[in-house]
């Protein structure tokens, strides 16, 4: 159909629809900092939305994308299961934690927090992940598996 036959309602709706962002079915565990992360992103997405509403009162895209994400970020906060530290005398690894790893050839070091937290590139690991689900209940020394084809990780250092 040509443009000319569209109206601009239907244009300007078209570009404020988008898609909701998925939310996981598992549990919305996070730590101390994860939870105040998610507070600092509903504060800025509240801002910025009201910035948006005032500068550009009709409906955009980037209005519709922030108000989507601060749907999100609400729906996350609303779901999140504070996990308090493990007790320092607990000798296996748990939610929270910083394990050194030995894998393959390599000292590589993570910690084990909330999806939302997670950037492996940053050290952060999902409690969902295959590394962190065999890390979890680990103890010093015990070797570990995650995957077929990898190398088994051995727990070196637990911190928390």
């Amino acid at each position: 159909m040509s443009r000319a036959f569209v109206s601009e309602d239907a244009m300007a709706a078209q570009a404020a629809e988008v898609p909701e962002r998925p939310i996981s079915g598992r549990p919305n565990l996070v730590t101390a900092s994860g939870l105040s992360a998610i507070e600092a992103e509903i504060a800025r997405l509240q801002t910025a939305l009201a910035e948006e509403k005032q500068s550009n009162p009709e409906e955009s895209e980037r209005r519709a994308v922030l108000a989507r994400d601060l749907r999100y970020w609400l729906a996350r906060r609303a779901s999140a299961q504070l996990v308090p530290p493990a007790p320092d005398d607990l000798e296996e690894v748990a939610f929270g934690d910083t394990v050194q790893l030995s894998l393959g050839n390599r000292t590589v070091i993570y910690r084990i927090v909330g999806e939302d937290e997670a950037d492996p590139k940053q050290g952060l690991i999902s409690y969902a992940s295959p590394l962190a689900e065999a890390l979890l209940g680990a103890g010093l020394e015990e070797e570990v598996t995650f995957g077929a084809g990898r190398p088994p990780a051995t727990v070196l250092k637990i911190i928390r």
